[in-house]
């Protein structure tokens, strides 16, 4: 953010790798933090000057908390249903009046004041294009409550310590933000940030949760010769695979959340337009796989980390349960997988002709030497070009291409994994430290072209394997 509103004018790459460290001692109470700093950056992008000097310092210091209201009961990620009304006033203000779901901390004592940046239907176009952005805070200037309330606090599987919130709004004021009717447009600024901020929660929590096994496995006792002291299930070959599996993902996760925020930085700050936009291009490929892979990492590795624990990391005098059921919804919110795939599809490949993915394949095979890690990133580039191609045939049947689409998202995610994972091989020092890096990108750089090869063969079967769903319609 600017210094003269608060901020410390810092890379976009330091909050992210902060962000992790945040995450990993608490994912609930961090989620806090992030919808506050987005739409801190989103005031200064897009609100009028008055209402960004009057809100963002208190964003930034955290006097004042935020959240994002885009969900209603019948609209979830079909935005373009939304019924949340608003209507101009004679004084050319607005008032808001509906329904949002899903509103991580929409209430709270922990801030002197909440503004909810909230999409709602401001004219008669329909769909996306009736849509305006608004922020409607819970008090007035004057501290006099504003027509918003909560309706209910949801009972959920995990994240206990972020209240989840249906909140009503009932004629309450609220300020335009950006072009009346291009309120989608003008809060995507603020929905990229927080969709890069799950890279890191994702990351944060499986990176706990592997600490948390490999102690237990050098602590927990198991297997050996029975006439011996029994050795450390360390020592176990099926664990060894569990935990190499577990750190390779986390440091190519890591590492490509990093590399991203980068990119979408110099897509903002790069001064020759075409530069921007070919970072802006590879910001666009790179950001739903930061998202989608970085969430189901975190429960996939603290799924391992209880299989490590055995019977114990199923109870709760062990840590790893909780980062379980906590990071369950991080592949749902914020776009669930399969919408992070279609857009992968339809938007990346289809519409952009696959211009983010064809850069970032130029960029890694500019890395390839002759060495075999180069040759096992190469083999998955070949894979991921070679599903490309017959996908990109099949946009005039796009069900073809959609069914297999979460497949080609893993398999974009396993190919830029492996450009990471060449990276850290070469780059890794000869410290404890380096040493665990190499070790990490070499067991993934392993397996990269066997899972590359079978993630291409899946996201090019096209539809007919789901013929057989017709058996489970009712008549």
């Amino acid at each position: 953010m600017p210094e003269a509103l608060g901020g410390m004018a810092l890379p976009l790459v330091l909050q992210n790798a902060c962000e992790e460290l945040f995450n990993r001692a608490s994912p609930a109470f961090s989620m806090l933090g992030t919808p506050g700093r987005t739409a801190a950056e989103l005031l200064v992008a897009s609100a009028p000057h008055a209402l960004a000097e009057a809100w963002v310092p208190r964003l930034v210091s955290g006097e004042w908390g935020a959240t994002i209201c885009i969900s209603e009961p019948d609209a979830g990620s079909d935005v373009g249903r939304i019924r949340t009304g608003a209507q101009e006033q004679a004084d050319g203000s607005w008032r808001v009046t509906g329904e949002k779901c899903w509103i991580s901390f929409g209430d709270h004592d922990l801030t002197a004041r909440i503004g909810h940046c909230l999409l709602a239907r401001s004219n008669e176009a329909g769909g996306v294009r009736g849509l305006s952005l608004f922020l409607v805070p819970d008090r007035l200037d004057d501290g006099a409550r504003n027509g918003v309330f909560v309706r209910r606090i949801e009972e959920k599987l995990g994240l206990h310590g972020s209240p989840t919130c249906v909140m009503g709004f009932e004629n309450a004021h609220g300020t335009l933000i950006g072009p009346e009717g291009r309120g989608l447009q003008t809060l995507f600024h603020m929905m990229l940030r927080m969709r890069l901020s799950c890279g890191p929660q994702g990351i944060g929590v499986a990176a706990d949760a592997f600490d948390a096994a490999l102690r237990y496995a050098g602590e927990r006792r198991q297997g050996g010769a029975p006439d011996a002291l029994p050795v450390f299930i360390q020592n176990h070959a099926d664990v060894q695979r569990m935990l190499l599996g577990m750190a390779g993902r986390i440091e190519a996760a890591r590492g490509l959340s990093l590399a991203c925020a980068n990119v979408l930085h110099l897509s903002e700050i790069a001064r020759d337009p075409e530069d921007r936009a070919r970072w802006a291009s590879l910001a666009q490929f790179l950001l739903p796989i930061v998202k989608d892979h970085s969430a189901r990492l975190a429960f996939d590795c603290a799924s391992e980390a209880v299989q490590v624990f055995g019977g114990a990391g199923y109870t709760r005098e062990w840590p790893v349960e909780q980062r379980l059921r906590d990071a369950r919804v991080f592949a749902v919110f914020e776009g669930t997988s399969g919408i992070q795939a279609i857009d992968m599809v339809h938007r990346r490949l289809w519409r952009e002709k696959g211009a983010g993915l064809h850069l970032f394949v130029s960029i890694a095979r500019a890395e390839l030497a002759q060495d075999a890690a180069s040759r096992q990133l190469a083999q998955a580039l070949d894979a991921l070009e070679n599903a490309a191609e017959v996908i990109g045939a099949m946009q005039p049947s796009p069900r073809d291409g959609e069914t297999g689409a979460l497949a080609f998202l893993d398999l974009c995610g396993a190919c830029a994994g492996g450009w990471i994972a060449l990276r850290l091989a070469r780059s890794a020092g000869e410290d404890a430290v380096g040493q665990r890096l190499r070790a990490a990108a070499q067991f993934f750089l392993a397996e990269l072209p066997a899972r590359a090869r079978a993630l291409g063969e899946l996201a090019c079967l096209g539809r007919a394997r789901l013929e057989g769903f017709a058996a489970y319609l009712e008549d």
